[in-house]
């Protein structure tokens, strides 16, 4: 544990619901939902005004329409996520070099590596807020919750605590006292599953986590989890801040509109999912030596198979076929409400097994062409980005029937006038094209 308070955690509040209504002037303050907008999809952000009814993210889309019918419902633009969440990570990264992205709005930061600078607790508060409001006018109003701890741990607790758009220090020797009310799910790791085994223990806060021996623990839950479990009751948390995480696996998952039953056409999906997978490896430049298909039942159980390779490759045949086999080995008459193919057992050196001899041709055989293999659904995507030849820039509001209706606004204008065209209007445009 460290005498100081020197890890950060950032979050960016409500990160894609929030570039959402930075760009679309007509939705700020009001709710807004980002997921899949399909009959399947699921939430991936709430803005806040959408969570004050109750939705959340992993909420199934059909419940979340329910809750808060009068939100925007928009499918996701990647790209603007992706050019915003670079200028957050610079801006990390002229704080230290040692910054371990977790995801496109979360990140760590070790302020010890950052140089001579005190270390302090009012030292260190002046570098959150200084950060969050160089965050606020570099990305065009965006937020952030920021924690400082002697740990990733209560870095991570003090972040929660901070939300929304605050700062939280956990000071060195508080921590215990500080986590000792939060409810135990709080610790990274305990789910669903894992809580219902620590209430049979009386187990509901932290505290009670507290109150119990380590040989209790590991008695539920067994050695690994029950330690873990036990150190981080009491804040005892010594990991590094890795700036370079290895990749563990790579995966691709498709949910369907409507349950799936012919062979042939889940193979065809599974084989367009591993060129995907292939692509990803070819830019990570690595090859795998485990291949893993995923199948979720319309009853929402799932079952997953694997098959280890006598080598590591990255080659789009092998890889297919053997997502194929997996494939084959299971009964899909049911439905499959599901598909996923992945890899892991990732290495940086090719081994190619010496006696599979029936799959010739080089690998990375996917780099000849960068045409995006995502399946997309057909028509206009709500809240994609467009350009009309007379009107200008937009973004979609909704389509069917074969309209589209455009709000004309950029994140400069202000809110903007609301227009209707034919789905095939020659004047309407995808932003990107």
């Amino acid at each position: 544990m460290r005498a100081e308070a020197s890890i950060l955690h950032l979050d960016l509040d409500a990160f894609f619901a929030a570039v959402e209504q930075r760009d679309k002037p007509s939705l700020r303050g009001k709710p807004v939902i980002v997921g899949g907008i399909g009959v399947r999809g699921v939430v991936s952000t709430a803005s806040y005004e959408a969570r004050v009814f109750g939705v959340g993210s992993a909420m199934a889309m059909h419940e979340a329409r329910r809750r808060c019918p009068h939100a925007a419902f928009l499918a996701g633009r990647f790209g603007a996520y992706r050019q915003a969440s670079g200028i957050v990570m610079g801006l990390l990264g002229e704080l230290s070099p040692l910054v371990e992205p977790l995801s496109l709005d979360e990140a760590f930061v070790d302020l010890a590596a950052g140089g001579p600078r005190p270390l302090d607790p009012p030292a260190l508060l002046e570098v959150a807020t200084g950060l969050r409001e160089q965050l606020h006018a570099a990305t065009g109003g965006l937020t952030a919750s920021v924690g400082l701890g002697t740990s990733k741990f209560m870095a991570k607790v003090a972040s929660e605590l901070a939300k929304p758009d605050g700062v939280r220090l956990v000071p060195p020797g508080e921590e215990v006292a500080t986590i000792a009310g939060l409810p135990a799910r709080a610790i990274p790791g305990v789910g669903p599953a894992t809580m219902d085994r620590l209430a049979r223990l009386g187990v509901a806060t932290i505290a009670d986590l507290q109150g119990l021996s380590a040989s209790e623990l590991t008695r539920e839950l067994g050695k690994s989890a029950g330690e873990h479990l036990h150190a981080l009751a009491f804040a005892r948390d010594d990991r590094p801040v890795e700036p370079e995480r290895a990749t563990k696996s790579i995966s691709v998952e498709d949910t369907f509109e409507t349950d799936l039953n012919s062979p042939a056409v889940l193979a065809g999906i599974a084989d367009r999912q591993a060129a995907q997978v292939v692509r990803r490896l070819a830019r990570a430049e690595l090859f795998a030596r485990t291949v893993t298909v995923k199948v979720r039942w319309p009853d929402f159980s799932s079952v997953t198979r694997s098959r280890t390779l006598e080598g590591a490759t990255d080659r789009l045949d092998l890889i297919s076929r053997v997502a194929r086999d997996l494939l084959a080995g299971l009964e899909v008459s049911q439905g499959v409400r599901l598909l996923g193919v992945g890899v892991s057992g990732l290495v940086e050196v090719a081994q190619e097994p010496l006696f599979d001899l029936d799959l010739g041709g080089p690998g990375r055989v996917v780099e000849e062409s960068e045409a995006p293999l995502t399946r997309r659904p057909a028509g206009w995507l709500a809240g994609a980005d467009v350009v009309h030849d007379v009107h200008g820039p937009g973004w979609v509001w909704g389509s069917g029937l074969g309209r589209v209706t455009v709000r004309f606004e950029t994140a400069e204008t202000g809110p903007g006038p609301v227009r209707t065209f034919a789905a095939d209007d020659p004047a309407l445009h995808a932003a990107d094209q």
